[in-house]
This record gives C-alpha cells, structure tokens and sequence, in this order.
C-alpha cells in the first residue's frame, strides 16, 4: 500500500522567517502614545509587571528602541499585529 504523502508550500519571506530561530518584536519610540499606554499595552498583552512595562517605556523614550520579546516567528507576528491595532509601532527582527 502507497504512503501519500502531503505537499506543503511556503512563500519566500516563510522560507527566510524559519532560516532564524530567534526573532525579536522591536517596540518604537513614536510621538503619540502616552507612558501610560504603553505600560498598559506591556501588562496587559505581554504579562509584564507595572515595573517592568515602566521601564521598558522609559527605555523606548529614551533610547528610541526597545526589544520585548523573544520567540518563533510566528509568534512575533501575532504579537506584532496586536500591539499594532493598540497603536504601538512594532516590528519583528
């Protein structure tokens, strides 16, 4: 009896997503989100303490940049869109 086998096509930005293991979504400095949003943002959507969202937003305005989390590509994207619809300017690296 045959064993069938599954096709599966990726796209070329897939193909190179997978080539790195570890991805980072980047948070920017942007001149319309309040402190206040962005820890909001952090607690709520990446389970940060109010300490930590605090410093990652002072980080962002300071340094223009901050990486807050670390994971699969994939992952990355979801979070990337979430924080997007909340206003935040987001990127994966």
């Amino acid at each position: 009896m045959p064993t069938e086998t599954q096709e599966e096509t990726f796209t070329f930005e897939e193909l190179l997503a997978g080539l790195k293991e570890v991805h980072r979504l980047i948070l920017w400095n942007d001149d319309f989100n309040t402190f206040d949003h962005v820890i909001h943002c952090m607690m709520k959507y990446l389970d940060y303490s109010e300490p930590q969202a605090e410093k990652i937003a002072f980080k962002v305005h300071n340094e223009g940049k901050c990486p807050v989390l670390e994971g699969s590509f994939t992952e990355m994207e979801i979070y990337r869109k979430i924080l997007q619809q909340e206003g935040l300017t987001v990127s994966v690296d």
